[in-house]
């Protein structure tokens, strides 16, 4: 015999975390930062033919103090990542990132000087979304992915220190122009130096 059995019906209980991430997840402004083909993708998500409103995210806020959500559409040059981290710092907690095509992910087929290779370098990300470029159907996917996520998330001290060690992580990964595959025997093998 539950507490639940000796509730009179239509009392619903719940946590004050899972109450707080489902507020958050429904209240959501993104700051656009789109950079490249990946933002008319992005821009077609504010269409009525996918509504992104139907999310809580009635706007794409043009200031970073006004956006919890940061979406990196694009390729990040090396000129660009101090203005993307200044964007992110800017923006008030909690806030989110999502990573969107594959050239804002591992820098795709950029693999030079002058691209960033991952914006997991800069900023940390929560989520990954690959293609090129990615359809608004699987940003909308991405959004329900970081919804998901942001109701399971902790409140105060915990989410701090959560957001901390995965930035932390995330900044001190290994780039991903040094990483080498697995069928590499050495710098001589699959013809790079």
């Amino acid at each position: 015999m539950g507490l639940e059995e000796k509730l009179p019906g239509g009392i619903l209980l719940s946590t004050v975390e899972l109450l707080a991430g489902y507020m958050r997840k429904a209240s959501m402004w993104p700051a656009t930062f789109g950079l490249a083909c990946c933002a008319i993708e992005m821009m077609a998500v504010g269409t009525p033919d996918y509504d992104i409103a139907r999310f809580g995210m009635e706007r794409f806020s043009a200031t970073p103090k006004q956006a919890d959500l940061m979406i990196v559409a694009g390729r990040v040059s090396q000129k660009m990542a101090p203005i993307v981290r200044q964007v992110y710092d800017q923006m008030p907690g909690p806030k989110w990132v999502i990573s969107m095509g594959v050239c804002a992910s591992s820098g795709g087929m950029f693999n030079n000087y002058a691209i960033v290779q991952g914006v997991d370098h800069i900023v940390p990300v929560d989520v990954y979304l690959p293609g090129c470029p990615p359809r608004p159907e699987m940003l909308l996917n991405a959004i329900i992915t970081l919804h998901e996520q942001i109701i399971r998330m902790p409140l105060g001290v915990n989410r701090e220190r959560a957001a901390r060690e995965a930035e932390a992580a995330a900044l001190n990964a290994t780039p991903t122009i040094l990483m080498r595959g697995l069928l590499s025997d050495g710098p001589s093998a699959g013809g790079q130096a």
